[in-house]
């Protein structure tokens, strides 16, 4: 005989009702008494059935997660692994499934998420990227969909959004370089449309400013989130005639290509050229020499994230912009006593 919803209230010493609202992870309901229902539920082998319970409540138990474009790009980068890898962990713990979806470029992305939005196959969605005067956020506010969006909206303030200061991020590894005495000091970007290039190249220029460096338009390349977009960018900065002893880069991913590409022009880490990246992904450690890079609380973005969409499809009161502190984690990438070797 199948074990019932009321088998597990009885032996948990709840209603009926409170073991409903542990398995809809309500935020009323106290951690005691959820992981009292759920021993229970696992004692008993008690399987909700998901099936029912969307079509009573009318949800799917699902949220889409939409990539940024081309996707096929987006998973070369690790950076976007570990992200997904925090989304999962609250989805799963919620009892959600997880949809990606995308296009291969604005109209195909717009399109795509209409029809999640108009079709009932999601109850929320997470937006992992933030562009200037995007028609995907003006959908679904007028939809009215739950979503989330990963970073800072540049048309709307109130957008709910998880991020973190990357303004300060930027400031922060800039001056990092300049306390090792680096005075050429360039800038790997990301393509500018988007709110975290704009907020890291502000906390650069903000930081060589204040010290009264000198800036320099062909000591900043803009490029894509790609290996191959930082290899390219040495060839065109390290052409210039007095060419930058030092590089805040966009994206760990793009240092890999930097490291690549300013090993094949002959130059020597960091005793020539100085670098500090971004995420702060395992892989940054191996690389030689290892590289300073910005932990941005990857994991807790995506887990913040999907944690403020479930709580507005529960209609419960959020705080619209959440930011997840970073930290500056030194390696010898970018050790001016390095140099003095």
């Amino acid at each position: 005989m199948a074990v019932t919803i009321k088998d597990v209230a009885k032996l948990a010493g709840v209603s009926p009702s409170t073991v409903s609202r542990v398995i809809a992870n309500h935020p009323r309901i106290s951690v005691e008494t959820s992981n009292r229902v759920r021993e229970v539920m696992e004692e008993l082998g008690y399987h909700p059935n998901m099936m029912a319970k969307s079509l009573v409540s009318k949800t799917t138990r699902t949220i889409g997660v939409v990539l940024p474009r081309p996707a096929e790009e987006l998973l070369l980068n690790f950076f976007f692994y570990e992200l997904i890898r925090g989304v999962l962990a609250q989805l799963t713990r919620a009892g959600y499934d997880l949809l990606m979806a995308g296009g291969s470029n604005e109209q195909e992305e717009l399109e795509t998420v209409t029809r999640l939005a108009r079709s009932g196959r999601v109850d929320g969605l997470l937006l992992l990227y933030s562009r200037a005067s995007d028609p995907v956020i003006h959908l679904l506010r007028k939809e009215k969909m739950p979503f989330v969006l990963l970073g800072r909206s540049l048309d709307y303030e109130d957008v709910p959004s998880v991020d973190n200061d990357n303004v300060q991020a930027a400031y922060d590894a800039t001056k990092h370089l300049i306390a090792q005495g680096q005075r050429r000091i360039g800038f790997v970007s990301g393509p500018a449309k988007l709110a975290m290039t704009q907020d890291r190249m502000a906390g650069y220029t903000k930081a060589i400013t204040e010290a009264g460096l000198p800036f320099k338009d062909g000591w900043v390349v803009e490029g894509e989130f790609l290996l191959e977009s930082g290899y390219r960018a040495m060839a065109s900065i390290m052409s210039q005639p007095e060419p930058p002893t030092a590089l805040v880069i966009i994206d760990d991913v793009v240092a890999f290509g930097v490291l690549k590409g300013l090993t094949e022009l002959g130059y020597r880490i960091p005793q020539d050229v100085a670098i500090v990246s971004f995420n702060n992904i395992a892989l940054t450690e191996l690389t030689m020499p290892p590289i300073t890079s910005v932990d941005v609380g990857t994991y807790q973005l995506g887990y913040t994230a999907s944690q403020m969409v479930l709580r507005m499809i529960q209609q419960v009161e959020i705080t619209n912009r959440q930011i997840i502190p970073h930290r500056l984690v030194v390696r010898e990438s970018s050790l001016r006593t390095l140099s003095l070797t």
